[in-house]
């Protein structure tokens, strides 16, 4: 599939691989879904043959292994497998401590196993991309060991650990042999077309940036509109890391790099918007000048508008782009201000090209340009925008596994660890999925119902006169590459959810075994179970529904506006990069239901948190810590107009500070963050008051 953002053909010096890459992104649209088909029923065939070759007790979960980690491209399928196969180690581990812990503790072994079922649901939702589905897959694994230990009424068995290997052995084959398949036929081109997004992305926002600047004083365009679509491109941007990712491990080993370019973009985009909030306050003769004066600092290389060419000027040499972003940064902040308005514009302006040398590190990355700086080491951070969103869904998969437990040890149902397994695979998956989980939920459960037609088809008219295993690849080749035609072609979500459930269900209901067993009885009890199972997730969803948009939009505002209250009073600040994070990733979390007002809030709250902890900095070299307590004293009481009037009094203040005097350049560039934060109480006066402590 092209990616959106790549307009260009490749350059004459492109490698084969871009060229090959290139060409197949421009092939009709029925060509990728049609190869990915074949690599779908490639994959399941080779890891069947492997699994009955080793002869595994249940080969259809290295075949169903292989249909969940195919994906349509190579990074994508290489990194979910990578994560698949940490899910499986980690599941089946805490199913054999488990096991160990409680052997005749039935009670203890159920409730344990669906409170790590919440537990999973927890990590999914708080953890991004593949590792949330490394998460929820730990969770249903040690589910689906379980129900291989479990009697009739439940209670575990002590021949857990074989089980765990054995079942730990057919998901990694299943995993390996579709990697195998997928980089036999797939060059990859996720880092292309990844440094081809930046380069887009980042020529776009410095063209429009300095365009906004140059029409300043006559006709300055209301740009939030444009911001509030880069903001969601950028966001676009985290699946298309991960599946660069997943190709090479010198780019996972530098993956931090990747991520701060992202957050470079958000840098830029913040920096545009302090400098048109602070343009719409000024006169027109004011706006003209001042804009003019910042232009003059951005370099001509920043500032030509974005043609196909801009993007080979950006990706061939990064370093030397580098060289000009970190020269504009530097002019920027040096500027010759005599008001704190032309600096504080200087310094919003520095943003857009101190955002741009983030975004040229991952580019050099990715393109392997020469002299690339040495990245600086980056620890790990747990965070979410909301925790309360992950403890709802641990909560959920709790109850919902739970339920499924105590109906199968109230009904001694033979296939009822079935069901426990298909539901947990379901809630667990489609928990991070907010307000797409019902619906999905039932889409999957639809396609469950398929599955069955297709799997009791496939079992009881067509394999029973095969003999062969060519014969047997050839009959489910007639049902899987259609679905995964199906599922690459389609544009539609719910049948795409629909198809998705069919294929990946297919091998479970069909349960392919040497020699084959065509037991209907049977057959019909375990497809019972497993349409049970995916039944409960619809169930669980509409019980223990997900926060509203509206309630998701709400809390992220509030949170934000008790994060900078506190932020105030604290006495050992954040660095700006940890505060940015945090906004950062509130942004990405906003609804896509919410306005753009509530978007504006929290980029307000970004600016001023970030002017807060920088006030904080300098207020001892300027002696006046004191009266910046008390204002903050005062904001983090919610009372917009008492901080404004101080703020006044603190600008009068800095305005004794001798002009010839060391102090000078600092109390100027410390006006123009008192500014920021009266602009942005003047306009967001009300968010910034609601909620206060009583």
């Amino acid at each position: 599939m092209a990616d959106p953002f790549d307009q260009t053909a490749p350059t004459a010096h492109g490698s084969f691989i871009d060229r090959w890459n290139w060409a197949f992104a421009k092939a009709p649209t029925a060509g990728p879904a049609l190869l990915y088909a074949l690599r779908l029923w490639a994959a399941v065939c080779l890891a069947l043959f492997v699994a009955f070759w080793l002869e595994l007790d249940n080969p259809f979960w290295a075949g169903t292994s292989a249909a969940i980690v195919c994906q349509l491209q190579l990074g994508a399928s290489l990194r979910k497998g990578w994560f698949r196969m940490i899910g499986t180690v980690l599941g089946a581990t805490f199913i054999v401590v488990l096991t160990a812990c409680f052997p005749q503790n039935r009670i203890a072994f159920l409730v344990l196993l669906a409170f790590w079922g919440g537990l999973c649901a927890f990590a999914a939702t708080v953890l991004r991309n593949f590792a949330s589905y490394s998460a929820a897959l730990a969770g249903y694994t040690a589910a689906i060991i379980a129900a291989d230990t479990l009697g009739a009424t439940g209670g575990p068995s002590p021949d857990v650990f074989m089980l765990a290997v054995w079942r730990a052995s057919e998901i990694c084959i299943g995993i390996v042999c579709a990697g195998v398949v997928l980089a036999g036929t797939d060059l990859g081109g996720a880092r292309r077309r990844l440094a081809g997004s930046f380069a887009g992305l980042a020529a776009e926002i410095t063209s429009r940036f300095s365009r906004m600047l140059t029409l300043a004083g006559t006709q300055l365009a209301d740009t939030q509109a444009e911001r509030r679509d880069f903001v969601q491109r950028v966001v676009a941007l985290e699946p298309l890391v991960d599946q660069t990712l997943g190709e090479s491990s010198h780019l996972r080993y530098h993956s931090s790099i990747l991520q701060t370019a992202v957050y470079g973009l958000f840098r830029a985009l913040d920096g545009w918007r302090g400098v048109a909030t602070h343009l719409a306050h000024l006169p027109e003769n004011l706006e003209r000048e001042r804009a003019e004066a910042i232009l003059r600092s951005i370099p001509a290389e920043l500032r030509s508008p974005r043609t196909p060419g801009s993007l080979d000027r950006w990706m061939a040499d990064p370093m030397a782009l580098r060289r000009v972003c970190e020269e504009a940064v530097q002019t920027l902040i040096a500027l010759p201000a005599d008001t704190p308005s032309l600096r504080l514009l200087a310094d919003e302006a520095a943003k857009v090209p101190a955002g741009m040398l983030q975004v040229l590190d991952g580019i050099a990355l990715l393109v392997d340009a020469p002299d690339q700086p040495s990245p600086g080491a980056r620890g790990f951070r747990l965070s979410a925008p909301d925790w309360l969103i992950a403890a709802v869904n641990a909560t959920r998969a709790f109850v919902a596994i739970g339920a499924v437990e105590l109906f199968w040890v109230a009904t001694a149902w033979p296939n009822g660890a079935s069901a426990i397994v298909f539901a947990a695979i379901v809630v667990l998956l489609l928990s991070p999925k907010g307000d797409l989980a019902y619906g999905g939920s039932i889409a999957f459960a639809l396609g469950t119902a398929g599955g069955v037609v297709c799997a009791a088809i496939a079992k009881f008219a067509v394999l029973p006169p095969l003999q062969t295993f060519p014969a047997f690849c050839f009959a489910i080749g007639l049902f899987l590459v259609p679905m995964g035609f199906v599922m690459a072609q389609s544009r539609k979500p719910a049948m795409i959810a629909i198809f998705t459930a069919m294929a990946f269900n297919f091998m479970p209901l069909l349960s392919p075994t040497n020699p084959m067993s065509y037991d209907t009885a049977q057959f019909y009890n375990s497809a019972l179970a497993i349409v049970v199972g995916c039944g409960v997730a619809p169930l669980a969803f509409r019980l223990f529904p997900p926060l509203s948009p509206a309630r998701r939009m709400r809390r992220l505002l509030s949170l934000t506006s008790r994060d900078l209250r506190r932020l105030a009073t604290v006495s050992v600040l954040p660095v700006s990069e940890d505060w940015e994070s945090r906004i950062h990733g509130r942004l990405t979390a906003m609804p896509d239901q919410s306005e753009p007002l509530h978007r504006s809030q929290l980029l307000a709250a970004l600016s001023i948190g970030t002017a807060i902890i920088h006030l904080r900095h300098i207020s001892p070299h300027l002696r006046m810590a004191a009266e910046l307590d008390a204002t903050l004293e005062a904001f983090a009481q919610g009372n917009s107009a008492m901080v404004i009037a101080r703020l006044r009094k603190l600008e009068h203040r800095l305005t004794s500070v001798p002009a010839s005097g060391p102090e000078s350049a600092i109390a100027l560039r410390a006006r123009g963050r008192v500014l920021v934060i009266s602009e942005a109480l003047t306009e967001h006066g009300a968010y910034f008051d609601a909620g206060a402590p009583a």
